[in-house]
């Protein structure tokens, strides 16, 4: 039988344990990094999202039809593509419409996989293109909202994918160079990057990656031409895997 001023004491004790000294709790900590963060929903929420997204890039689907993005969503495409082509939500529904409308692509193939460690959702999918198919090796960072907070995609093709060994389909081994678990503020608990923060200016200053990320957030239509020019005109052929016709 339990006795009734058990849950009194057990109050009382907390109450004396603080006032002695304990450990508060740690204060939550607004540049943490993605890989702080847990999964808040069920992987079928992580890979509707991830297929959402590619409905955005996809000429038969609805395109009233969008994931749940951050206000400070991200994405970040690496070379051969256009780095930072997506930025804030007001930004990266109408930045994807125009990709869209300059390459006009389906997405047929997608194999989208959820996951218990950032990035939630990753996914091999191919573009259709008009010259031809593209793999890409595509993740998906979350806050504890459910948002997506940051895209990043390489080219699936040898020597462009972030994972040294074949054998590592999904990503998964330790050490995997993506700019999702570098960028702080990806892990407070509403993922919002904020390129003007003390943190952000201090992994700036330590890492030349996120000195250009914080650049092309500043700058991000001057910046995104820029890499589109200097990304020159075989960037579809180099990055899809096509081949190239020798110039005469």
């Amino acid at each position: 039988m339990t006795s009734p001023y058990r849950p009194l004491a057990a109050a009382l004790l907390a109450v004396v344990a603080h006032g002695c000294g304990a450990d508060p709790a740690p204060a939550p900590n607004p540049g943490a990094l993605a890989t702080a963060l847990r999964p808040h929903q069920d992987a079928a929420y992580y890979v509707a999202q991830a297929n959402l997204y590619f409905d955005t890039l996809d000429t038969r689907a609805d395109p009233a039809r969008v994931p749940t993005y951050s206000e400070r969503v991200a994405r970040w495409e690496w070379a051969p593509w256009y780095l930072l082509t997506g930025y804030l939500r007001t930004g990266i529904v109408p930045q994807t419409r125009l990709a869209l409308q300059q390459e006009p692509s389906t997405v047929p193939i997608r194999d989208c996989r959820a996951f218990t460690v950032q990035p939630f959702a990753r996914c091999h999918i191919s573009f259709q293109y008009r010259g031809g198919m593209c793999p890409i090796y595509e993740e998906f960072t979350f806050n504890d909202q459910g948002e997506t907070t940051f895209v990043e995609a390489w080219s699936d093709q040898p020597g462009m994918r972030p994972m040294a060994d074949p054998a590592d389909r999904w990503a998964e081994a330790p050490g995997i160079h993506r700019m999702a678990t570098k960028v702080p503020g990806l892990g407070n608990a509403t993922g919002l990057i904020d390129p003007n923060a003390a943190w952000m200016t201090a992994a700036a200053a330590a890492d030349p990656e996120i000195a250009d990320f914080v650049h092309r957030t500043l700058h991000f239509y001057t910046d995104w031409a820029q890499a589109y020019h200097d990304a020159g005109p075989d960037a579809f052929a180099r990055g899809c895997g096509w081949a190239t016709t020798p110039s005469p």
